[in-house]
Formats: structure tokens, sequence, C-alpha cells
């Protein structure tokens, strides 16, 4: 199993190999006990899961999960020579929606009729967000085994990466746990990057912008 660090998601420019799976015991406690988890139905492109781990890293996701070969055949002519740490595992499975715990939501997100706009969804506190491959769509075994099925309202459909980091987003910018500050852009921006801004407090704004709203 290849597992990726979060420092290292967050430079990554080469793409992940995956070499092997993990023993189906592992495979289970990780879905358990991940908090928010990813699937990705038989992905084609590495470049698209070496970008959907980065996102996996800059939105703090437990595990990923995939299924389907394309992938690993892909893979073997890429190289990741980045430092491992902190790890997000990313694991080969047999299908998706084995082993996932009682008080997980699956969510599926997918261009299909009768799905709910990402904007007016509410995220559950334990969810398995399942994605389908660039080329194709989810089972309708899939969809119908999902708690709720949600769909970006583009014009026009997004890649997969792209996708997965309107929805991380979404969940992120929900959230009531989202931490906003000085300190955190200093740790995540790159290190040539000593910017600031000067004509607007960001006090001020949110002052402002409070008594437009509620005014």
């Amino acid at each position: 199993m290849t597992k990726f660090t979060r420092s290292d998601i967050s430079s990554l420019h080469a793409f992940p190999v995956f070499s092997s799976r993990q023993p189906a015991i592992n495979r289970s406690e990780q879905m358990k006990e991940s908090k928010v988890s990813l699937g990705l139905s038989n992905p084609q492109s590495p470049s698209n899961v070496g970008a959907v781990m980065r996102a996996a890293g800059c939105f703090g996701v437990d595990a990923v999960f995939y299924t389907g070969v394309r992938y690993i055949r892909s893979a073997r002519f890429h190289t990741d020579t980045q430092d491992v740490s902190q790890k997000i595992p990313l694991s080969g499975v047999d299908c998706l929606l084995d082993s996932v715990a009682e008080d997980t939501q699956i969510v599926c997100v997918e261009l299909v009729e009768g799905a709910i706009p990402l904007p007016e969804y509410q995220h559950s506190d334990k969810a398995l967000y399942i994605f389908g491959p660039e080329d194709g769509t989810l089972t309708q075994r899939m969809i119908d085994r999902a708690d709720a099925v949600v769909y970006v309202p583009t014009i026009g459909s997004m890649n997969l990466a792209a996708t997965v980091n309107v929805v991380l987003y979404d969940r992120m910018a929900k959230s009531a746990l989202t931490m906003a500050s000085d300190e955190l852009i200093r740790n995540s921006r790159d290190a040539n990057n000593k910017v600031k801004v000067k004509k607007v407090n960001l006090e001020v704004y949110r002052h402002v912008n409070g008594e437009k709203q509620t005014g």
C-alpha cells in the first residue's frame, strides 16, 4: 500500500504509485475508523488520483479507497519520490460499499436526475464520498445504496479531481470547525510568499458586512 504525507501531498508533483492491496481486514478497519473518506470508482488517470490525494491532504480526509485496475496499470509508469511521515492511506478495494460503518453516511457525487444540489446539502459528521470514473457513471446499484446523492450544479461537468475539491471545500465551508487564521496561511503558503494585505482589515470587513446582512 502506498501512503502519502500531508506535507507531501500539498507539494505533490509526481504521481502516486500503488503496488499492492492491503489485507482485507486492514481495509475493513480503515473504512470503519475513517471519519471522512473518499471512494473512487475505477479511476483512470494517475494525475487525477494524485490531485485527489492532494485535496485529501488539504481538507483533512482520513483515507482514500479505489476500485478497478486501470489506475494500477497506469500508475506503474510513474514514480513518487516524496518523503513519507504523516500518512493518508490510498487503498485498493474490491467494493467501495463493503465494510462501511453503520454510522457513516454513503454520499454519491454524480450528475444524475433527482440528485441534491451541493449548495443545499448538509454534510454529516462521518461520511464516505463516492465519485464516479472520469469516463463513466456510478452504477444504479451504487446510487440505490447511497444515503444521499449530490451533484455540483455547473454548466457542463468537471473532472474528477476538480469535483473532489469542490465537494470537500463545501464540507469545510459549512463546518462549524473551520479554522481560518493568519497562522494557517503561514503554515500553508509557499516559503517565498511574504505578501500581506494592508488596506483591508479583516475584522472591519466582517463587521461592515455583518451590518449589511442584518440591516
